[in-house]
């Protein structure tokens, strides 16, 4: 086979996926595809489901196929680091991995491009800055994992990570220690029902939305005027959108994020850094007029 630059040319479709169970909901083709117009770089992007206990196997399958690199998501993203042989240091932190890129040469290379994505997301998507604030993190899964460094290294004052099983974010936390020390950032676990009070932004990135579980924590963690984002969107995350404006802070879904740690990864993937915010506000037209399409006729 020919060699190819490194960023292809205009006949090259270079394949890709999003790997996870369930994988239906996911708008990453969209994105994808999206930045791929935007840069010149055409791309074939799908949706493969994996079975639960079939990640490696599914992985491999598509590699064989062609495949140049997944997207991961639940429930794989601790399996998916210790897939590669090569992995950066944000993974390596985060113990997980979002993003898997082949290279013929050195085989997979594993990567976490989750928390960058949120980290922008609040400070530009939001305007909230990370600096000096208390941030209450739920969950203790891979995207709580991916998340937690780059909080860190934005300068929050307090990190509190909460999850219902104490034991998965300690073990989290523990493994952010030194970096909580190099940031001068103080960390620290609860479960859910002593997370404490007044925290000026919550991400929920447990799987609760998916579930269409609870809320897990009392309204009382929200300080006046606070940022509230779930790591969820669409329809997942309407009941944690709520249950924050009827708190009286800001509700933010988790769209943005997921824009913007793709946009990271297609970096990753491409070597070039696409504009998130076309992309952004293109989905949640589409999001919206899928809903419009959805919704009851009025009655005449």
């Amino acid at each position: 086979m020919a060699e190819m630059n490194p960023h292809g040319s205009a006949g090259d479709a270079w394949r890709y996926a999003v790997l996870g169970n369930p994988i239906a909901h996911s708008r990453s083709p969209f994105i994808h595809e999206a930045f791929a117009r935007q840069c010149g770089l055409p791309i074939r992007y799908e949706r493969v489901l994996s079975p639960l206990d079939g990640f490696e196997a599914t992985l491999r399958a598509f590699a064989a196929e062609g495949g140049r690199g997944v997207n991961v998501t639940v429930p794989f993203k601790f399996q998916a680091l210790g897939l590669a042989a090569r992995r950066s240091a944000r993974a390596l932190l985060a113990g997980a991995a979002n993003i898997l890129k082949l290279d013929e040469a050195d085989g997979w290379l594993a990567d976490n491009t989750d928390g960058v994505g949120l980290v922008r997301d609040i400070e530009q998507g939001a305007g909230f800055a990370l600096a000096g604030r208390r941030v209450l993190l739920l969950g203790a899964g891979g995207a709580a994992a991916g998340a937690l460094g780059p909080l860190i290294a934005a300068g929050a004052a307090r990190v509190v990570l909460a999850n219902r099983t104490r034991p998965n974010a300690e073990s989290i936390a523990a493994a952010h220690a030194a970096w909580a020390d190099r940031y001068r950032v103080t960390l620290a676990v609860s479960g859910f029902d002593d997370a404490g009070e007044g925290f000026d932004i919550v991400v929920n990135a447990t799987s609760s939305s998916l579930a269409g579980a609870a809320v897990p924590v009392s309204a009382r963690v929200l300080a006046p005027g606070a940022l509230a984002l779930d790591m969820m969107y669409g329809a997942a995350a309407e009941p944690f959108l709520r249950w924050a404006r009827a708190a009286g802070a800001t509700a933010r879904d988790g769209l943005g994020m997921l824009v913007e740690q793709a946009a990271e990864a297609f970096l990753v993937f491409r070597g070039v850094m696409p504009q998130a915010a076309p992309v952004l506000a293109a989905l949640r037209e589409q999001l919206a007029a899928e809903a419009a399409a959805s919704a009851p006729a009025a009655r005449a």
